[in-house]
């Protein structure tokens, strides 16, 4: 048989066989001849000493073909310690290459952090449609894959076109693309431009048949996907989870592609913001001026897409951006010291803004429902804390924490949603609180009871970082907060609360005066009389 040999153990093999023969010879040749003995010592010794020049030459590898018993001698195992050496060596490099890449400003589609899924792993994961390649290949998905097949389908028979087109396209945008994703991506490059194309196409069809109609796209009425069903609310909640984006040039370039306008941009986010809309967290009507300025403004590549040179828009982008659709916030105050310079690390101990509802209807607050489809929107004045209506459902936490897990992995992206959230999670400390602004209209819940809402909110902020001086909140925390630390309201609202709360109240309060006065009047009479009796 064939083995590979180094020198060192070429050598102790030939000595060993040499010696082994001129032993055996040595005590056939004793017996007839007694002096043989030094001539075999003599011998061995020269044996040991061509072992010994053969030991200080430098080893080479050899190859042949022994045939003796069957045995192979292997080579002399490496240094452990040399291995080790050599890995922690590689691993050096791999992150000086990581680190010269600047790869991490691209990179907008993130993994969730595990602490923030450490107890709501569920709601980061997709339950019907994988779309990207963290979740890409699950046995759990496969039957929507089917479907996804489908899409494609449908779309080159409808524009009459040839596959390779679409796959060229995305063999160009494939570097883009990877840079999007946080981490190496397995998936070779012709799996990954396959995995777009389906994918992209997926979400398309979705959007244009939600609004076209799909059986204008030539699905039947009873698809089991591509129709308005029960499913696509399950659909929908996937496609706006942090995990399972596309970036969204991927989207405008597959679009583009099959109008014949390759290089637009701005289509997709209109049919995302239309496609998306019933998740919004609120019922109130969305008005025609303020639909029309949001479609405009995400037609403005300047506006819309401050980051569009780094490819960092996806679906929960544009959907996040349409739920805040607003011009320039305030500048919140800052209250560092003016020689700090360096940004200060947020502090978990003060991301208490306000206190909660039942505190502060004691300090004489109140609370009314605002009229506005921006949820967010919240205004106080003269002691009125105006919140717009809050809409929740059972999507409703995964949407938020979905929302809160982009802003905190998106080094560039304001605190909007968290700030509104940790607002509300101040005001409701209880069930109580919740039926309070249920009672006004403020919160409308699907939940099975108030107590539930309460703990929603209270577990949607449980690890996340925060810090107030980013807060658009902030100014408005500090009013409430004046307004609160005032005595005289609370007195005011004390003697509101206990002595005209109802009707009952007041009219014990108005014969408690009178009995008063009276009981005054007849005791000055009294004394009137004693001293100046009347003649």
């Amino acid at each position: 048989m064939v083995a590979v040999f180094n020198k060192d153990l070429l050598s102790w093999y030939l000595i060993t066989l040499k010696l082994n023969q001129t032993v055996e010879a040595g005590i056939q040749n004793s017996q007839i001849r007694p002096s043989g003995t030094r001539s075999i010592e003599y011998a061995a010794a020269q044996q040991g000493q061509q072992l010994q020049k053969q030991q200080s030459q430098p080893p080479e590898a050899l190859q042949i073909v022994v045939n003796c018993h069957k045995d192979t001698v292997e080579g002399p195992p490496k240094s452990p310690e040399s291995e080790w050496v050599i890995g922690i060596r590689e691993k050096l490099e791999q992150a000086h290459q990581d680190d010269i890449a600047g790869e991490w400003a691209k990179v907008c589609i993130y993994r969730v952090p595990q602490c923030l899924r450490e107890s709501e792993d569920k709601v980061y994961i997709p339950q019907t449609v994988s779309l990207g390649p963290y979740h890409h290949g699950k046995r759990r998905y496969r039957n929507m894959d089917r479907h996804k097949w489908r899409a494609l389908y449908h779309i080159l028979k409808r524009t009459r076109q040839d596959i390779e087109l679409y796959l060229d396209s995305m063999k160009e945008l494939e570097e883009r693309a990877r840079a999007c994703y946080e981490g190496p991506i397995s998936l070779s490059s012709n799996e990954f431009a396959e995995m777009m194309v389906l994918d992209g196409f997926f979400i398309l069809e979705l959007f244009r048949g939600a609004i076209e109609g799909f059986r204008h796209l030539g699905y039947s009425r009873n698809d089991p996907v591509f129709a308005m069903r029960g499913s696509m609310h399950s659909i929908q909640r996937d496609m706006i989870m942090l995990e399972n984006q596309l970036p969204l040039f991927v989207l405008d370039r597959l679009l583009g592609l099959q109008l014949g306008q390759p290089e637009q941009r701005g289509m997709v986010a209109k049919l995302a913001i239309q496609f998306f809309d019933p998740l919004m967290p609120t019922d109130e009507p969305l008005t025609k001026s303020y639909r029309n300025k949001l479609e405009s403004s995400m037609g403005q590549t300047a506006t819309f897409d401050p980051l569009s040179d780094q490819g960092s828009l996806h679906c929960l982008d544009v959907f996040r951006r349409s739920l805040l659709r607003t011009g320039p916030q305030p500048e919140p105050r800052i209250w560092i010291k003016k020689w700090s310079h360096t940004r200060r690390v947020a502090d978990k101990r003060r991301q208490q803004l306000i206190h909660c509802v039942t505190e502060l209807r004691e300090a004489g607050i109140k609370f009314k429902k605002r009229k506005t489809d921006r949820f967010w929107d919240i205004k106080f004045k003269n002691g009125i804390l105006r919140v717009p209506r809050l809409l929740i459902h059972d999507g409703t936490k995964s949407l938020f924490l979905n929302l809160i897990a982009f802003e905190q992995c998106q080094l560039d992206c304001s605190n909007d949603i968290t700030s509104y959230v940790i607002f509300m999670d101040n005001l409701i400390n209880s069930p109580a609180d919740v039926a309070y602004l249920h009672y006004h209209g403020i919160i409308e819940h699907w939940l099975g009871s108030d107590a539930e809402v309460a703990d929603l909110f209270n577990r949607l902020c449980e690890e996340v970082v925060f810090d107030i001086n980013d807060s658009y909140l902030w100014q408005l925390s500090e009013q409430m907060n004046g307004y609160y630390d005032h005595r005289w309201n609370t007195w005011r609202a004390s003697l509101k609360h206990n002595y005209f709360s109802n009707p009952w109240a007041i009219i014990s309060l108005v014969a408690a005066v009178v009995l008063l006065l009276l009981t005054f009047a007849q005791t000055f009479y009294g004394i009137y009389g004693y001293y100046k009796p009347s003649s």
